[in-house]
């Protein structure tokens, strides 16, 4: 395949694309979203995690096992213990998909830019009023 030649990448077989859609839905709940800035202070034991919140422990249950799904989470169990903790590798790997597109903004902030210059200059063809 040359340079120039583009490449499909189908968005069902391709396993970045498998990888956004986990760490995006995952990524979508407030309450994992919260579980994961709580993970960012450290390492927790799944009980620690859900005293915060009010459902039940098997709810927190269910949404540790989506973020540990989308790789966001390790989670090591030793018996009846099971210890989380946060892995940003993923992030990451959205965070450079989103970047994609910052090209766009800032084309739309240069554009305001250069907009408020404009306001800010006097108009040589309006006429003061006395």
């Amino acid at each position: 395949m040359t340079k120039a030649a583009v490449q499909f990448i189908d968005p069902v077989s391709d396993p970045d694309e498998e990888l956004l859609d986990r760490v995006f839905f995952a990524l979508s709940d407030p309450v994992r979203r919260t579980i994961l800035n709580r993970l960012n202070e450290g390492e927790l034991l799944v009980s620690e995690i859900a005293e915060p919140f009010d459902i039940s422990l098997q709810a927190i249950s269910r949404h540790i096992q989506v973020l540990v799904r989308a790789g966001l989470v390790r989670q090591e169990r030793s018996g009846r213990i099971s210890r989380c903790r946060l892995d940003a590798g993923p992030i990451y790997t959205a965070a450079v998909w989103l970047n994609r597109y910052s090209k766009y903004w800032q084309d739309q902030f240069n554009v305001l830019a250069m907009a408020l210059e404009d306001i800010g200059k006097p108009n040589p063809k309006r006429k003061k009023r006395r």
